[in-house]
């Protein structure tokens, strides 16, 4: 049974007279404990790709199952549930809370879910040391470098332990350094047994992953084992 599975799926959007095909009838399954890797030139459908298969938004039509259940046409309170669950995201801008220290951070998805707070702040200090950041647990993100907010996102992307972490550009806005330690953190959460789904323009970080699927005009161009 695959993780999740899309079938003839696409979105599109009118814009006067004309349709823009941001995805156009796209179909694959990822399984259990790969690491995709989607690539594309800009507006070949990536970021749309992206909301779509990690149930940010509806499809214009098609279908995705995930882990054998129909979720394609969830309403928003029940796809946001299900993203608490399920998903985790990690995004190029960081998406961190400004004035809150890494640990609240962290620990925003399980108030959503429900925790208590002395269980919610023990997963999110236990994440924060999986990522090396035990240290600066009460730090804001003005306290920290751009690779350490991103290992803030990486840490609260997993307090959930979700089924599938997708990644946007997770090192669009680092340096060179960073963004190889980012690379070799995703590598290590993969090694763990972690499924990825990473949207990225960089080769040297498509590299890593174990499947490279390739879009063009909303379409799937090339899949395959790297």
């Amino acid at each position: 049974m695959p993780l999740l599975k899309l079938s003839n799926v696409s979105q599109h959007y009118q814009i006067g007279d004309i349709t823009i095909k941001a995805l156009d009838n796209l179909s694959f399954t990822i399984e259990e404990g790969e690491f995709v890797a989607v690539m594309g030139p800009s507006g070949s459908g990536k970021s749309t790709f992206l909301q779509v298969a990690s149930m940010l938004a509806e499809p214009s039509s098609g279908s995705i199952m995930l882990k054998d259940k129909d979720v394609t046409h969830y309403d928003e309170k029940d796809r946001a549930h299900l993203r608490n669950k399920e998903i985790g995201f990690v995004f190029q801008q960081f998406n961190l809370l400004a004035k809150t220290s890494a640990l609240e951070n962290v620990a925003l998805p399980l108030l959503y879910a429900g925790d208590s707070r002395t269980s919610r702040y023990q997963k999110a200090k236990e994440m924060l040391g999986k990522v090396n950041l035990s240290d600066r647990i009460h730090n804001a993100p003005n306290q920290l470098s751009g690779g350490q907010q991103q290992r803030v996102a990486i840490a609260r992307a997993l307090v959930n332990n979700p089924s599938i972490l997708f990644a946007d550009e997770p090192t669009g806005n680092l340096d060179s350094k960073s963004g190889a330690d980012i690379k070799d953190l995703f590598k290590k959460l993969h090694q763990e047994g972690k499924t990825i789904i990473m949207v990225t323009h960089e080769k040297y970080i498509s590299k890593i992953a174990k499947r490279l699927i390739t879009l063009k005009d909303g379409r799937i161009v090339s899949d395959r084992k790297t």
